[in-house]
């Protein structure tokens, strides 16, 4: 109790100290923290939510303030902690008010730990549709069967990790590392998710880009401090939750790391300012678990919610509130956002009966995957990647005889160490490379519990069977001992395995390259299936004559055998584009390879961001250097052409064709803030139509991109020139599918905020003055089509 009020104390004076009950005596002899004081702007006091962005959230929030303005402080302190129960995390409850508990759960990508669920496809391979009706059908699938088992908030979707650092342990559960494809998926699946009556909570807020040192420990100490700049942090971080937050988000998590060496959980700069200032934030902040690091700062910071238990809050908070800490109208917003959350999603009347329960306790079941399956199995083979395709090897012209080799095309022979998380959990899978067994799912809290997992092994058998074929397969040797001279193909099966808690020590491992070159030496139609958490360089092979196809099968989920097979066969021509850069060798990553590692004896660990913008395929270009494979690619059964692109000034603003004058720099400030920002950043300014027609033989589905390359800086505006990528992505539509010779014009709307930079001196979007390049085309560096928007002074 001594040690937590003093460490409570300390929070109270500073912006962000780090503690926890079992810190304060150890670290006595370390070095002083002043000179990192203040390197995260302080900003206070922490706004009050008062449903202003819309009528619901305005009737959200009378109901809450009026049950709120009738609790006790103690029970007010009842709501913002956690308790034990049933679920992942569980909040207080006032009865006498008829307020329940909330249950918690994970994951992003399925209810992990239950039974009768599904295993959905993982964030990176929703990424890979490039789908916005995909990724909104996923979020209402998956908040539908969180709803189906009355749990309230489900801890979804992520984009953070953005995908910073190439071998990232949780880059999977994320949306791929660019700001706008990530965000066009974090807004469609919390909408989906809410429009099921879940809670969503996108996370991790804010930085959270590596494994390595992400929280405080007892052995090395404070965690990492993600040390970014204002425009940085802005372009790339803050954007893909702006989109999550306008879809109606009404909780957000808070992540472990320190950023500007202030913990995220108690960063004032980060909660009180961005999130509920700037971006009009109307629903709660819960901490990740265990990622309150102080009791009154935190508090004051902005953090809402403590899991999953009381950490420095419960009668410590009562204490801080009578002795004036921490002030009552703060405690009052924070049981209020709780609460409108909760009358949000209209979750007080007719929610279902909790359903969750432990595996080992005798229950009944409570089935909530309905036809699941079938939407999973479309989206496992739209996120599913052609990148190689020799003479058509691909589609399968009904083979008759196979041979299947490698670890990757059967199930796991024992993957329920973890009864809760398919695989392995965190007792066993520390530092794995792959998972011997097909891969489905990246490993953590982010992890699934499928009803069943059908392999690629299980579906190629179940179509040889009913073309009349045979089957040859090899699971466990690295250098097969018999070639089968009269086989049609020869498949191999290899994984790439990422995992919560740490971070990837490779992006490619020698025994999987052997078992492929082995089979090539054998085989002179070989096609590899890579089921990856990541990027997986593939260069030791990729070249070798024997090698016709290569398929990114991702982490489709539990029909991942269904989807790949549609693909194979051609029931499915491909359409899944890389959401991320495979590079010809690691090196090509630089620093951007591997997590800030090298500091373990470190008190405060640093990562700085000097990179700023240039993550993924902005820096391969800036650097000129050539990618193996780039963003956004993936190939087809058909050929497409692009062609007639045309851009349209949205009036008033009309200057003539391709040109717009009389718009102002910035967002009107007589305007208020909602929820996601100021309202002006989403109005569209200009229309980017762009033909698309089938040039091949086979119908077909193109995912066309719109890149738009923002002017650099005016003399005087103290930037450098090349401060501004030179393309970014700002647009992307699924057109088709297209029978053959058939075209068909698509539009991309490009709003003030596509168009804007983060101007640190203003603290808002500015619009350049200038000429911006526009290109349509089927990758970030296949670019077909091309046009120019001139916003003139």
């Amino acid at each position: 109790m001594t040690d937590q009020l003093v460490l409570t104390l300390k929070g109270a004076v500073s912006l962000f100290w780090a503690a926890s009950s079992s810190i304060g005596i150890g670290r006595q002899t370390g070095p002083s923290e002043l000179p990192y004081y203040g390197r995260s702007p302080p900003v206070y006091p922490s706004p009050i939510g008062n449903g202003s962005t819309s009528d619901r959230w305005a009737a959200a929030y009378g109901h809450a303030h009026y049950v709120v303005s009738q609790m006790t402080v103690e029970e007010k302190v009842n709501l913002t902690n956690g308790w034990p129960g049933a679920c992942a995390g569980n909040t207080g409850e006032v009865a006498r008010l008829d307020i329940p508990a909330l249950c918690f759960a994970d994951a992003p990508d399925g209810v992990r730990g239950q039974e009768f669920v599904s295993a959905f496809p993982a964030g990176i391979h929703v990424a890979a549709t490039f789908d916005k009706d995909l990724m909104y059908r996923y979020g209402r699938t998956l908040g539908a069967e969180f709803h189906g088992r009355g749990i309230n908030v489900a801890l979804g979707p992520v984009a953070g990790p953005l995908g910073r650092i190439a071998r990232g342990g949780r880059n999977w559960e994320g949306l791929s590392n660019d700001p706008y494809l990530a965000g066009a998926g974090m807004g469609a699946v919390t909408r989906g998710m809410q429009d099921a009556g879940v809670i969503a909570t996108p996370k991790h807020w804010l930085l959270n880009e590596q494994e390595f040192r992400r929280r405080w420990s007892s052995d090395m100490g404070d965690a990492i401090s993600a040390n970014v700049d204002d425009r940085t942090l802005h372009e790339l971080y803050v954007f893909p939750f702006m989109d999550a937050l306008r879809a109606g988000a009404a909780s957000v998590m808070c992540s472990y790391q320190r950023a500007n060496h202030s913990y995220a959980c108690q960063n004032s700069k980060l909660l009180n300012g961005i999130l509920k200032t700037e971006l009009g934030f109307e629903g709660f902040v819960v901490s990740d678990w265990d990622g309150q690091m102080s009791g009154v700062a935190s508090a004051n910071a902005g953090l809402d919610l403590v899991m999953p238990n009381a950490g420095f809050w419960g009668d410590n908070l009562v204490q801080a509130v009578r002795n004036g800490s921490v002030s009552e109208h703060r405690l009052d917003d924070m049981a209020t956002r709780i609460l409108a959350a909760w009358y949000y999603l209209h979750q007080e009347t007719g929610y279902p009966n909790r359903a969750v329960y432990p595996s080992n306790q005798k229950h009944p079941a409570v089935d909530v995957q309905e036809d699941h399956a079938s939407l999973i199995k479309e989206i496992g083979a739209a996120g599913t990647v052609l990148v190689k395709n020799v003479n058509n090897t691909l589609p399968f012209k009904k083979p008759r005889f196979l041979c299947v080799y490698g670890y990757g095309a059967t199930v796991s022979a024992a993957p329920w160490q973890d009864p809760a998380r398919y695989g392995g959990g965190y007792e066993v899978n520390f530092g794995w490379n792959t998972l011997n067994g097909t891969l489905i799912a990246g490993g953590g809290s982010g992890g699934t519990t499928p009803p069943y997992v059908v392999s690629p092994f299980q579906a190629l058998q179940e179509r040889v069977a009913r073309d009349r074929g045979i089957l040859r397969w090899d699971f466990y040797s690295q250098d097969p001992a018999t070639p089968y001279i009269n086989t049609d193909a020869c498949l191999v099966f290899i994984n790439a395995y990422a995992s919560e808690s740490f971070d990837r020590t490779s992006l490619s491992d020698a025994y999987s390259d052997k078992l492929v070159l082995n089979v090539a030496a054998m085989c002179s139609n070989t096609i590899v299936v890579i089921h990856s958490a990541g990027i997986r360089t593939v260069d030791a092979w990729i070249d070798h004559p024997n090698i016709t196809a290569v398929v990114f099968g991702g982490l489709p989920g539990q029909e991942s055998g269904h989807s790949l097979v549609s693909l194979l066969y051609g029931d499915v021509n491909p359409s899944g584009r890389l959401p991320y850069t495979v590079a010809k060798k690691d090196s090509d990553y630089g620093h951007l390879l591997n997590s800030s590692g090298s500091q373990p004896d470190t008190y405060f660990p640093e990562d700085n961001f000097t990179e700023g913008l240039y993550i993924d395929y902005r820096a391969f270009d800036k650097h000129g250097i050539t990618p193996r494979f780039e963003f956004g690619f993936g190939l087809s059964y058909t050929s497409f052409a692009f062609s007639d692109l045309s851009v349209t000034i949205k009036p008033p603003a009309a200057a003539g064709q391709g040109q717009v004058r009389l718009l102002a720099e910035f967002p009107d400030p007589s305007i208020a803030v909602i929820q996601g920002g100021h309202p002006s950043l989403w109005d569209t300014l200009a229309v980017v139509r762009c033909n698309i027609s089938n040039a091949g033989e086979r119908e077909g589905t193109e995912i066309a991109q719109l890149y738009v390359g923002i002017p650099a800086a005016g003399e005087g505006e103290g930037e450098d020139d090349d401060d501004t990528p030179v393309r970014q992505l700002r647009g992307f539509h699924r057109v088709g599918p297209l029978v053959p010779g058939e075209a068909r014009q698509t539009e991309f709307e490009l709003t003030r905020r596509d168009l804007s930079v983060w101007d640190v001196v203003a603290q808002q979007w500015r619009l350049r003055r200038g000429e911006y390049r526009l290109w349509v085309g089927a990758s970030s560096r296949d670019l077909r089509s091309n046009g120019t928007l001139v916003i003139e002074k």
